[in-house]
């Protein structure tokens, strides 16, 4: 079981799938943070100083019963728009991405159609007229 572990662990699919999730999750965050720390404050600018993450609609308040507090009841639509905002960016990036590689496969291939092919191994007559003919000439 072990011999099965350390084969599986070896192959490179393996090892680039963790590296492209890990870059991924990197990825991700530095979107978010792009949306949020630098489009959002022009876009909300725009629009009259709106703080798209404060944007809510509350459907309670936030009370205090005696020692109890009990909390905002509110729907977050701001924090949704900067998401679906974010969404946006990676698919974008994304595709970008997808693009480049679909290219740069498409052109190697393209050479790799273009490259005279090997010429046929001779057929198994071929290979003994060849051998009548040079023990005739001996």
């Amino acid at each position: 079981m072990i011999k099965e572990f350390k084969k599986f662990i070896s192959k490179g699919n393996v090892v680039e799938l963790a590296v492209g999730l890990i870059m991924a999750v990197y990825f991700g965050a530095i979107v978010k943070s792009l949306v949020d720390h630098i489009l959002m404050p022009p876009i909300g600018m725009l629009l009259g100083n709106v703080d798209f993450s404060n944007l809510k609609v509350v459907l309670q308040e936030a009370t205090m019963n005696g020692e109890v507090v009990v909390p905002e009841v509110a729907i977050s639509y701001g924090l949704f728009l900067n998401t679906i905002i974010t969404f946006f960016i990676v698919a974008i990036a994304i595709f970008m991405v997808v693009k480049g590689y679909n290219k740069m496969k498409a052109s190697v291939e393209k050479k790799e159609a273009e490259a005279p092919a090997a010429p046929p191994a001779p057929s198994k007559e071929e290979v003994l007229l060849t051998e009548i003919r040079d023990l005739l000439k001996k």
